[in-house]
């Protein structure tokens, strides 16, 4: 098996062998690039996740960074889908006692996962889920998650960050981390971003490089003018060399919109995104109206349970706001998963997924 690459939190300083003795080594503007910026991508932003389903219990071999080597586990397993066709066996370590309690881990990753681009995802078969506080890792047409150590990430506000920075490895390293045209790339820059990048050339630097690109050329309005410039004026042919790789970026590209004032109202009923999403206590789902019409609003389960009636009354043409506390038709809270909001108005029907986590 190829060697699992990790992002850890503390960085090793090494001597590399990029420069000869008589070189002074290059002065890298960052230790390391998950930490710069939270906002790069946030639990807020659009989600590709799908979803999940289980699928029982069955023997996989993961790597468990608390041992530092492979282990047979007979785990929870499931099937993620996204929305953009890819799908995701996530392995969650059976020490999580029951498969609703690995549900919950595996829905909450699954749906973090989904907010990195699918050109990160295209090669990431399955996740690994453990307990502990140890560093996640990238590769093995995989990504490591430890959930002590996710904790701390959001914590700082940079899991999201640090899922791209192992789903690089994951994705993009065995293609262009050798090629000629990252050498190039390498070559050409004044400076490598990180030291951390600087100090494990051949592994490291697509995974700090490619996180800031993203935040240059996809997310500038969030980073600072400064962080931006030097981004810009420190790796160049990097940035340029991603560029020309026209990457698939959904669904970094996409926006969520907001229905409450449209300025046109829609010729059919509209059923927008709910919001919290994922939610603890309540969420809110939007709806348009081009008229008033009998309007059915009903949570179901993934299994296509009907769980609750929200709405089965006439609508007046216009906005509203449908709310939903997580709870069933007697009033009992319904335990953490994914749940469906199905709309109907005469012989439309509208679907949008829900994750509750308690």
């Amino acid at each position: 098996m190829r060697l699992l690459k990790v992002c850890c939190v503390f960085f090793v300083v090494a001597f590399s062998p990029a420069w000869s003795l008589n070189e002074a080594p290059f002065d890298p503007p960052f230790a390391g690039t998950i930490f710069l910026d939270p906002d790069i991508i946030t639990s807020q932003d659009p989600t590709a996740f799908q979803s999940i389903s289980y699928s029982g219990q069955g023997v996989r071999t993961m790597f468990d960074r608390r041992v530092n080597t492979w282990v047979q586990e007979n785990a929870f397993l499931f099937e993620v889908v996204f929305d953009d066709g890819l799908t995701t066996e996530v392995q969650v370590n059976p020490e999580f006692g029951t498969p609703e309690d690995a549900l919950t881990d595996a829905t909450t990753y699954a749906i973090e996962v989904g907010r990195i681009p699918t050109a990160l995802r295209r090669d990431m078969q399955t996740m690994w889920i453990h307990k502990g506080v140890e560093p996640f890792g990238g590769g093995n047409n995989n990504v490591l998650i430890h959930t002590g150590q996710a904790a701390n990430y959001v914590a700082a506000g940079i899991l999201e960050e640090t899922l791209v920075h192992e789903a690089s490895h994951t994705s993009l390293d065995a293609q262009h981390g050798n090629s000629a045209g990252w050498r190039a790339a390498q070559a050409s820059d004044p400076e490598f971003i990180s030291t951390y990048a600087r100090d494990f050339p051949d592994r490291e630097d697509i995974a700090e490089s490619f996180l800031l690109y993203l935040a240059v050329h996809y997310r500038a309005d969030r980073i600072d003018t400064q962080l931006q410039q030097t981004i810009q004026q420190t790796m160049p042919a990097r940035l340029a060399y991603f560029d020309q790789l026209n990457l698939d970026m959904h669904p970094i590209l996409n926006t969520a919109t907001d229905i409450d004032e449209p300025e046109t109202l829609p010729e059919e009923p509209l059923l927008g995104q709910n919001f919290p999403n994922p939610f603890s206590t309540s969420t809110e789902m939007k709806l348009s109206m081009s008229e008033s019409a009998h309007v059915q609003v009903a949570v179901f389960d993934i299994s296509g349970k009907a769980i609750v009636s929200l709405v089965d009354s006439v609508l007046t043409s216009g906005g509203h706001s449908i709310w939903w506390n997580g709870e069933d038709s007697t009033g009992s809270p319904v335990i953490s998963g994914v749940y469906l909001f199905r709309m109907r108005s005469g012989d439309r029907l509208f679907v949008r997924k829900v994750v509750l986590l308690r």
